[in-house]
């Protein structure tokens, strides 16, 4: 989803009306939160690994109780289209100890369900309001999106494969997991345009993708009528302008949709051998390179397609990109490197709460451009973009300002143990 280069980078008449051509606007598809601001977060399956971030810290971070909706990353799908899990020791085979429970009590030898599913669960029961969806895709996962999508016969196939797997909760055996998840997040990175290495692509995607879209408003409102529930349907959508108008009939796509989150990040990192900034809200003014990638050229591409401002969802990071061996000049903004900085996980890419530990410790200073609205940090020879909570609250007058739905986080687990970082942003004039 991120933390990677950005691709080159209901009423069944609704439905079926959308599918034969003619645009109709679900009844499901504008609902929203009671305030019109949205917080939503992704929470990734491995965050329990060497991060070790499990769905509890969600509750002592206080991060919970700010979140209208919770994305888990990811499901996948497999050559045929069906969704599996990715992971299915995260998911739901791993036993949880009792320090890691979101109430405090251990899997028992044996129970029906365990792993992260299982806490989410218990997260839905200490916040009923919390919103819980499956997020399908990413960066890794979209590779068989496009046969999923190819055809009338595809598209049922595969919708009925993840609404079993996952709302209903077969994921983990027949009826396991259900009533964990409120809805699909759809995360096709991307229709149509390059994504990672070896996706599936044809030129058909962007017809299909709101084809996919109208499959899924069809089926999880037959399911609703049974169950008396309201499912979301939610997307995430391109920064890139060229990659947004080769894979979505936007118009189309949001008549369909709960919301959508835009990429409000990655919009340089070190696959670029310069420095730059990787979310700013504005395209700086002095950027050599004269690429127009900001928040705001992203929000605008989405309005200027016809998206429903009160639908735009921006996204924010909670990490941030790195060089090293760079040039001691401009505070080593937009100045050339040697490669990507050296960090625990991926190099060129670091948790905010690591790079809060770097200007702690007096080792970084941070600068800032109140214009283009972004910040880094520099010791002289390594330099980091990167968002902190004065960004965040920068961000959060912006979607205030401009009417939009809320602001998305990618990724919960990059936050600093007491959430430094949601609570800027949920504490900003858009709540």
């Amino acid at each position: 989803m991120s933390r990677k280069r950005w691709g080159a980078s209901v009423l069944l008449a609704g439905a079926l009306s959308l599918i034969t051509g003619a645009v109709a606007a679900p009844a499901q598809a504008h609902q929203q939160h009671s305030d019109g601001a949205r917080t939503v977060g992704y929470y990734t399956q491995w965050s329990i690994y060497d991060r070790h971030v499990p769905v509890s810290t969600l509750v002592t971070s206080g991060a919970a109780a700010k979140l209208t909706t919770l994305n888990y990353a990811f499901g996948f799908l497999d050559e045929a289209g069906r969704c599996v899990s990715a992971d299915p020791w995260a998911d739901f085979q791993r036993p949880v100890p009792a320090e890691e429970a979101v109430n405090g009590v251990a899997d028992a030898p044996g129970q029906a369900l365990n792993g992260n599913l299982n806490q989410l669960r218990e997260l839905k029961a200490k916040f009923p309001k919390l919103r819980i969806n499956i997020s399908l895709g990413g960066w890794t996962g979209s590779k068989y999106f496009s046969n999923a999508a190819l055809t009338p016969e595809s598209r049922a196939a595969s919708v009925r494969s993840c609404v079993d797997q996952w709302i209903k909760g077969d994921i983990a055996g027949p009826g396991v997991a259900a009533g964990i998840f409120d809805g699909v997040d759809i995360d096709w990175e991307w229709p149509g345009s390059a994504g990672n290495d070896r996706n599936v692509i044809r030129p058909e995607d962007k017809q299909n993708f709101t084809k996919l879209l109208a499959e899924y408003r069809l089926q999880l409102g037959k399911l609703g009528r049974t169950t008396r529930k309201s499912y979301d349907l939610t997307a995430f959508l391109t920064a890139n302008p060229t990659a947004l108008d080769a894979g979505f009939e936007v118009s189309k796509v949001f008549s369909l949709l709960t919301f959508a989150t835009v990429q409000g990040y990655d919009f340089h990192g070190t696959w670029e051998p310069l420095t730059n900034q990787q979310s700013a809200l504005r395209s700086p003014a002095a950027d050599p390179t004269k690429a127009d990638f900001s928040s705001q050229t992203a929000v605008d591409a989405l309005l200027k397609r016809g998206a429903p401002r009160s639908k735009v969802v921006l996204g924010v990071p909670f990490y941030g990109h790195g060089w090293t061996g760079v040039t001691n000049q401009n505070h080593g903004l937009f100045q050339p490197s040697t490669g990507a900085a050296p960090s625990r996980f991926d190099a060129g890419t670091e948790d905010y709460k690591a790079l809060r530990d770097l200007v702690t410790a007096g080792t970084y200073k941070v600068y800032r451009d109140n214009t283009a609205g972004h910040a880094w940090i520099f010791d002289g020879s390594t330099f980091w973009t990167y968002d902190d909570p004065m960004e965040m609250r920068r961000k959060a007058r912006y979607i205030n300002d401009r009417g939009l739905g809320g602001a998305m986080i990618w990724s919960l687990d990059g936050d600093t143990t007491n959430g430094e970082l949601i609570s800027a942003l949920h504490d900003g004039p858009c709540h």
